[in-house]
């Protein structure tokens, strides 16, 4: 089993994709793991199997999205069923938290079914997601994950990259005080992650690294060898992680 070590007051969480980039995730430094599956449609729900060998393999806080499709965050009721299964699967797996997030039609926060995974999932941590992005009143939705026991939002600010929004991540960040953990994702990366702390004076970064390898295999059919589906898989370098770590022992000692 690995683990990583805190060494500053930063921490940057990684979100990975399968068990291979949670691997690799570990193996830089991530201080904690977003655990996904089809990062490419922005995380769902990875399997069983997944979280239960990852759980099992590494000591570094494990947090599975609980989402379980794509698209919007407008859930039915079997699909809030499906969340509520999923959640208590990770409570039995032992992992240290989800990752959720639900809107009503309107683009105010689902508090209530929020407010219900929270408490179903205690005493996990839990992480209001990117929908929180998508929300019509970010101000009062944070006072609303607050009031529910929500730990930590991942917000860009409500643009596209969290470069973009940091104005509003820095307000985000002033509002929640010491009440909730405001942490930057979309566009976090070493080279950008000093300037984002400094203007929002957020604490947590998350980011995916996400890139490609190619595949070991030796036979790769001529009618699929162009595709990526087929003949790459998805990687993380050991090394872009790390250098986020070397860039927080900078920060912490400016």
């Amino acid at each position: 089993m690995s683990s990583s070590v805190l060494t500053s007051p930063y921490l940057i969480e990684i979100a990975t994709t399968d068990f291979e980039t949670t691997r690799l995730a570990v193996a830089g430094g991530a201080h904690r793991i977003e655990l996904c599956a089809s990062l490419s449609e922005g995380g769902v729900t990875p399997s069983y199997g997944t979280i239960r060998l990852c759980r099992e393999s590494f000591t570094v806080p494990l947090y599975p999205i609980i989402r379980p499709r794509g698209g919007d965050f407008l859930y039915s009721e079997q699909e809030f069923a499906i969340m509520r299964q999923d959640v208590l699967l990770c409570k039995s797996l032992q992992c240290d938290g989800v990752v959720i997030g639900m809107l009503h039609s309107d683009g105010k926060i689902d508090r209530d079914r929020t407010a219900a995974l929270i408490e179903l999932a205690y005493p996990l941590g839990v992480t209001f997601h990117r929908a929180f992005d998508r929300c019509v009143d970010p101000e009062a939705a944070l006072e609303q994950l607050i009031s529910i026991g929500c730990e930590r939002v991942l917000t860009s600010g409500q643009q596209l990259t969290a470069p973009e929004g940091v104005s509003q991540i820095a307000s985000l960040q002033q509002q929640a005080g010491d009440r909730i953990i405001i942490m930057p994702g979309s566009g976090v990366r070493p080279d950008n992650v000093i300037d984002l702390a400094i203007q929002t004076g957020c604490v947590e970064f998350h980011s995916s690294l996400r890139s490609l390898t190619p595949s070991a295999m030796e036979f790769q059919h001529p009618s699929f060898a162009s595709g990526s589906e087929s003949y790459q898989n998805p990687y993380i370098d050991p090394q872009r992680v790390k250098a986020f770590t070397d860039a927080f022992k900078t920060l912490s000692k400016a």
